[in-house]
Order: structure tokens, then sequence, then C-alpha cells
């Protein structure tokens, strides 16, 4: 089994929080998000997506609530100890991607400014 996303980052991390603002613009890029989510499901391997918030809250997630919670709250303080540690050695850089493997699992994490896809 394993975690995570192709290795071509979705070209932006937009989530639906519930509102419609009738924007067709965001209408575009909702559609375009899900087509990155379909896409990303499909593939071997593939177990499961979660979005979260820059608080790791989670937004989106095809997995049940006890490992969406899970995944969330320890991902992301993983994401941002890593972008830290990447900044700490050059603040002019920054964590683009985070891939995890274990004996049973692979785990990729892409970190952008106010969401975390993992």
């Amino acid at each position: 089994q394993h975690w995570g996303v192709n290795s071509a980052r979705p070209p932006c991390l937009v989530v639906d929080s519930g509102r419609s603002t009738g924007s067709p613009a965001l209408a575009f890029a909702m559609s375009e998000v899900e087509e990155t989510l379909n896409r990303i499901k499909t593939h071997k391997g593939v177990s499961g997506i979660v979005i979260v918030n820059s608080e790791g809250v989670p937004i989106r997630s095809t997995l049940d609530s006890k490992p969406t919670l899970q995944y969330s709250a320890l991902i992301s303080q993983l994401a941002a100890k890593a972008r830290s540690v990447v900044r700490e050695l050059d603040p002019q850089n920054d964590l683009t991607f985070l891939r995890i493997r274990s004996k049973k699992h692979e785990i990729m994490v892409a970190p952008d400014r106010d969401y975390i896809l993992i």
C-alpha cells in the first residue's frame, strides 16, 4: 500500500470550503482540483488522500475519520518541522515536497502556503 500523490504536483491547491460564490473562475478551479484528486486516486497503490489547512485541520479526505485525524495531525507537524529545517539551513529556500518511506507504506506530502496535500 502506498499513500500520496504522483510525482507531478497539482497546479494549485484550492479546497472547497462549502461556500458557493458563483464565480466562474472558482468553479473552474474547483473542477480542476476535483480532476486532479480523481487522477491521483486512480493511481495504482494510492490508498487515500488527505488535504489539511495550515492549522493541520483536515478539509478533505478519502480515508475514514480515525486515520484522517491521525495523518492530519502527525504529518502537518512533521511538514512544519521539515520546512523549518530547510529554512534554517537556507533562509531563501522552502520545502516543496516530502517523501516518507517505511517498510509497509509510502507517504508523499506536497505542502503549499495554505494547505498540505497528503
